[in-house]
């Protein structure tokens, strides 16, 4: 073999590499293991959910295996700010505050949030009916941030649970008197335990992201190009139908992508308009 042609041939050799090697590096990531039917243990063992299925479908298009972790949300961004995870498969509320802290990819699901009261409550139709009473939300989530925002407006007391089963247990419990979360994990809690409702649906305007460190654009860009792809050949929507029974809604975030990547509007988006690889 000539100099010329090593001299070639050696950096597309490396090249090779490396990519196999980062074909076989896991990626990391976190989840909330008790927020069903997001994510929730098997009994034979992991975790199974809409979110889990969905970071699964995203690493395979990758080309890279997934290692997940439950913990509480509450701890699920400081790690990963920390190096511990690539990225968050929690369902996490977009938010100005929160793109301030991490960088998110476009939206894959609209997030308006209701309240789980028991049953036998006729009297907890409004929101303003929870003056004086209490609200129990998830640890560091979107509805504890959207309850603390809107307290003096409506006047209501908020319990802080570390997971949201929790939250839905102290409603059972009596001790408090509604259970503040998003759409899906009220329909799912509701389903699995007949003495609590869902009353007072509020639509945020808002989405679940998936969030990054905030120097990962490359890494946020790749995931986000891979949801892009899922909305465009359907495969989201069709998870999202496994999962909760119901097609998504034709402009909902499970179905729009917007031009660029991340969320228009908030710190960390991309305005650049993307050409979608899907290969």
């Amino acid at each position: 073999m000539s100099r010329l042609t090593r001299f070639f041939v050696a950096p597309v050799a490396l090249a090779c590499l490396i990519g196999s090697a980062m074909a076989q590096t896991p990626l990391r990531t976190g989840i909330d293991p008790n927020f069903p039917p997001h994510a929730f243990p098997k009994l034979s063992g992991g975790y199974q959910g809409f979110n889990v299925e969905l970071g699964e479908e995203i690493a395979r298009r990758l080309g890279r295996p997934l290692e997940i972790e439950g913990a509480q949300y509450s701890a699920l961004i400081p790690a990963l700010n920390a190096g511990k995870f690539d990225f968050l498969m929690a369902p996490t509320t977009v938010s100005a505050e929160r793109a301030k802290t991490v960088l998110l990819t476009e939206g894959y699901m609209n997030n308006d949030f209701t309240i789980v009261v028991k049953k036998s409550r006729n009297d907890l139709n409004t929101l303003e009916d929870f003056r004086g009473k209490t609200l129990a939300v998830n640890k560091g989530s979107g509805p504890e941030e959207w309850a603390r925002a809107h307290q003096e407006q409506y006047g209501y007391e908020i319990a802080v649970y570390g997971t949201n089963a929790d939250a839905v247990q102290a409603v059972i419990s009596g001790r408090a008197d509604g259970n503040l979360a998003g759409l899906t994990p009220s329909a799912w809690a509701v389903k699995s335990n007949g003495s609590i409702k869902t009353t007072a649906v509020i639509e945020t305007g808002s989405v679940w992201s998936i969030p990054f460190r905030l120097d990962d654009k490359a890494g946020r860009d790749q995931v986000s190009m891979v949801l892009k792809c899922m909305k465009k050949d359907g495969s989201l929507a069709a998870l999202y139908t496994k999962w909760f029974g119901a097609e998504p809604l034709p402009n909902s975030a499970t179905v729009v992508s917007p031009p660029g990547h991340g969320v228009e509007g908030l710190n960390g988006y991309d305005a650049t308009p993307v050409e979608l690889n899907c290969n």
